[in-house]
Order: structure tokens, then C-alpha cells, then sequence
């Protein structure tokens, strides 16, 4: 049976993981506690990085992300009484100056390709463009002439190319990114386009 992260090299492009550009992570669509919903992300060496654990019964207006060992990193909750859909990311578990707001795109008929866009302060930073139900999207840098700066994608097996299946995939981020901003990302992408 293969493994959802197996000890073997990378496997994707060279230019997305050159070491010192990119951090290349195994997201897995699956708490570690029983009777959770939640995240599970593991680095190119197999070691837990960050995990997302919700108890199915609870509402995901607030979801934590934390490293390996549980203590918050940052906390991804949705905007009460907003037009649209609309996230915002804080620091730790404080609910006090988001560091980030994530609003998704309600136009499509205009702008087909853009999922989100990522703010701070009124200054849009980020874009989303691309495919959730696809994990095929990327996170461009509006700060930087739209640079690619986080990409989503498919995971395959490195023997046969056999896909998982849309609960594992990869998340590339690169060095100008930190991670846990890139997992936020990804963890309100996934409550916004939460069906596909």
C-alpha cells in the first residue's frame, strides 16, 4: 500500500525545489485525533509540521493551526456579518489586528480565474488563482508582479505516478512565503470551496 508520505527524494520540478527556494510540504486532508476533522502536514523528510485538529461537532468559524508539538501558530476565523465570504488570520489565538484578510472572489462572470484575494491593512498582498477541487492553484505575490509565491498541487506516487486523490496533495511555498502563512492560505481556501 503506498504511503501518504514516504521517505523517498522529491519528485517535482527541480526549479519548484531547490533547496534554498522552496519549502516542499505533504498536506494530508486528515486530523491525527479520532473523531476530527482537521490538517496534517508533514515536510520533504517526513516529519510532522503542522496540524489542524477540529472536532466534527464543533463549528469552523474558528480553527487553529498549530506545529507538531500542538502550540498555535496561527488562527484562521470567519468574519461575522460580511458581505461575501471573508477570513481573517491572527497571530497565535488572540482575536485582536489580523495579521491577514482573505476575501473570495464573488465576481466570475469578469474574473474566472481568481479564487481570493489576500489583504493587510487595505493593501492587497496576494492572489489565488487557480483550481481548489483541482489542487491546482498558486498564490502570487501582488507586491512583486504577481510572483508565484505558494503553489498547490497534486501529490503522485514516485513509482508509477499514481495520483492520491484530492485529500493529499502537495503545497510549495517558496522562500519569500513563510510556511504557516502558506497553510493558513490553504486552510481558508478549503473552508471556502469546502463541497469541491
Amino acid at each position: 500500500m503506498t504511503k501518504v508520505h514516504p521517505k523517498f527524494p522529491n519528485t517535482c520540478d527541480v526549479s519548484l525545489c531547490d533547496s534554498k527556494a522552496a519549502a516542499v510540504l505533504t498536506v494530508w486532508k486528515k486530523s491525527l485525533l479520532f473523531n476530527c476533522d482537521g490538517f496534517t502536514v508533514y515536510n520533504a523528510n517526513g516529519e510532522l509540521v503542522f496540524r489542524v485538529d477540529n472536532y466534527m461537532n464543533c463549528p469552523r468559524d474558528n480553527i487553529v493551526l498549530m506545529d507538531a508539538s500542538g502550540l498555535p501558530l496561527l488562527s484562521v476565523r470567519r468574519k461575522k456579518l460580511s458581505l461575501g465570504d471573508c477570513w481573517m488570520v491572527y497571530d497565535g489565538e488572540t482575536e485582536r489586528d489580523p495579521i491577514l484578510t482573505a476575501r473570495k472572489n464573488v465576481n466570475i462572470i469578469t474574473n474566472r480565474r481568481t479564487l481570493a484575494w489576500v489583504s493587510s491593512k487595505r493593501t492587497v498582498l496576494y492572489e489565488i488563482e487557480g483550481s481548489y477541487s483541482q489542487r491546482s492553484c498558486k498564490i502570487l505575490d501582488e507586491r512583486r508582479n504577481k510572483k508565484k509565491t505558494a503553489e498547490i498541487k497534486r501529490k503522485e506516487t514516485v513509482i508509477g505516478g499514481v495520483a492520491f486523490g484530492k485529500d493529499v496533495f502537495k503545497l510549495i511555498v517558496e522562500s519569500e512565503m513563510e510556511p504557516r502563512v502558506a497553510m493558513a492560505l490553504t486552510i481558508i481556501l478549503d473552508q471556502m470551496f469546502r463541497s469541491s
